[in-house]
């Protein structure tokens, strides 16, 4: 499942890349400032509060939203030719939601199935299709042409898409903006100088090492970010 995209740059890796192709910084700022405004107001705040809820109940939670991201997982493995990654998402899946109680335990990892974060751009990405310029989305976040045109058949392929209760998808949606911002309270620190530069190459950089699986990309930070950069 997607989050709210304008907390996402706090999970990522800075990187050695080209840079980034940004026409409409000026319109871009405006709406990050905007963005940043909303996340001080609302999300953060709600984040704090929820941070006191106790370990085992946030993991249970993240372990839920991490295996409803299992099917789109799946199927873009599948699209990217990566057939035993595809098994090992599917399996996964099945296993957490039975042995894991609907995934809020996470038994598949214990039995050595590592978990992956694919998504719909991403596998444009592998296919050639270049990101075009960067964009900030007012209330998504950062983003590119690339993704943002990908994002409807990414919600597609969440498992939320397809729940027919209004009510239950929209909770299920906050409480995953939430328990995500909360998980990136503790790493607020990396960001550093212009803020706005700060997020956008990360954003960038970090789609470009989840598109190349980390392979031939040169990264300064993962071993200490490693519980960050899968969401």
């Amino acid at each position: 499942m997607k989050k709210f995209l304008f907390i996402f740059p706090l999970l990522t890796t800075p990187l050695i890349l080209a840079d980034v192709n940004d026409p409409l910084e000026e319109i871009n700022r405006t709406f990050f400032n905007i963005n940043e405004k909303v996340d001080e107001v609302a999300l953060k705040p709600i984040a704090l509060t929820y941070s006191k809820t106790p370990d085992p109940i946030k993991n249970g939670i993240t372990n839920f939203f991490r295996n409803l991201k299992e099917i789109d997982n799946t199927l873009n493995q599948v699209l990217q030719g990566k057939p035993k990654y595809a098994v090992n998402d599917l399996s996964r899946f099945l296993i957490n939601s039975t042995l894991g109680i609907g995934g809020i335990l996470d038994p598949a990892s214990s039995m050595g199935l590592e978990r992956h974060d694919e998504d719909f751009g991403q596998t444009l990405g592998l296919w050639g299709v270049s990101p075009g310029p960067y964009l900030m989305v007012p209330f998504l976040g950062p983003s590119s042409t690339r993704d943002l045109l990908s994002r409807p058949i990414s919600s597609f392929l969440e498992v939320t898409f397809h729940m027919d209760d209004s009510n239950v998808r929209l909770s299920l949606s906050a409480l995953d903006a939430i328990e995500t911002r909360e998980r990136l309270l503790e790493v607020e620190s990396l960001l550093s100088g212009d803020k706005y530069n700060f997020v956008r190459d990360s954003y960038s950089q970090s789609r470009e090492y989840e598109i190349k699986d980390g392979l031939n990309v040169e990264d300064a930070f993962t071993d200490d970010m490693d519980d960050f950069l899968i969401d």
